[in-house]
């Protein structure tokens, strides 16, 4: 996306070259914000600027409280379990984490234990704060690249790559993972050219008496995935789907340099026509260059 940066500001006490004070005038087919930049230019806004913003912002808020209920796709997981490892393929948004909660709570209920991995220490540590207000500092440790607490806890967050030396340590002769439950964030990652050997090594070192749930939202290949986790692990993996687009719908928009906010795309899925216009004129300004006849824009 293109950022706007104000560059000189007019001041009116500076004299021109030729002794008068420079007045700056913006070209008929645009419009000028006199609190900005006098060599930025701002196109004209749209006659249909309200109707759009109206569609851009229409639902977001707070939702009216109601009561939750489960799709399909997360009881189906979660009987699967029961009998097998399950990888599950949902759109962002759709509830993928209620599933390993709930797993979760049921091995806490019965005195077990689990663990939770991600990719990201961000997300570890997100997911580290959720598990918490979910089932009590007590019963939630982390374990990362440079954070250690409550090691012993009966649900461990950490990264992958914890997870995975600690089954490498365990096949040297050292003490055996405490799970009956991996989870696996983002299983996609395996496909990750640098990273993906380490949820290769932690698939295939797990032993087949811990369950995997593995969680992704961009898995093409699933059953080609799965079949080969059940061939490494000697336990057939099943995979859920959940049908249909995204429940949670991806808004994008462009914050104008005149402080509106205009979709970035229009109703044909093309770039927005003022963005574009937008762009257009900064690379005119850009090859203009300091000695041609207008300014470059400095960043």
């Amino acid at each position: 996306m293109l950022f706007v940066k104000s560059g000189q500001r007019n001041n009116p006490g500076r004299k021109g070259r030729q002794g008068g004070s420079r007045r700056w005038e913006s070209p008929k087919t645009h419009t000028r914000d006199s609190t900005r930049a006098p060599d930025t230019i701002f196109p004209t806004p749209s006659g249909n600027y309200g109707r759009e913003l109206r569609e851009l912002l229409a639902g977001i808020g707070a939702l009216k409280p109601a009561a939750f209920k489960p799709d399909p796709f997360q009881l189906e997981a979660l009987t699967a379990l029961e009998f097998e490892d399950v990888l599950v393929t949902a759109p962002t948004g759709s509830g993928k984490t209620w599933i390993a909660r709930e797993e979760i709570r049921r091995l806490l209920d019965a005195g077990k234990c689990a663990w939770y991995t991600t990719p990201l220490k961000a997300l570890t540590n997100s997911k580290y704060q959720e598990f918490i207000d979910e089932f009590g500092a007590g019963n939630v440790g982390i374990l990362t690249g440079d954070r250690k607490e409550n090691p012993d806890a009966p649900l461990i967050v950490g990264t992958t790559e914890i997870f995975r030396n600690q089954l490498f340590d365990a096949l040297r002769g050292g003490e055996d993972v405490r799970a009956d439950l991996a989870v696996m964030d983002e299983a996609h990652y395996l496909a990750d050219e640098e990273r993906g050997h380490v949820w290769e090594e932690a698939i295939i070192l797990t032993p087949p008496r811990i369950r995997l749930l593995l969680l992704s939202a961009t898995i093409g290949n699933a059953e080609e995935f799965a079949s080969w986790i059940a061939e490494v692990r000697g336990v057939r993996c099943g995979v859920i789907t959940r049908p249909g687009a995204r429940p949670v719908p991806l808004r994008s928009a462009f914050l104008m340099p005149d402080k509106r906010l205009v979709p970035l795309l229009n109703d044909k899925n093309k770039l927005n026509s003022e963005i574009a216009r937008l762009s257009e004129q900064d690379q005119k300004d850009r090859q203009r260059g300091p000695l041609g006849r207008g300014r470059r824009r400095r960043w």
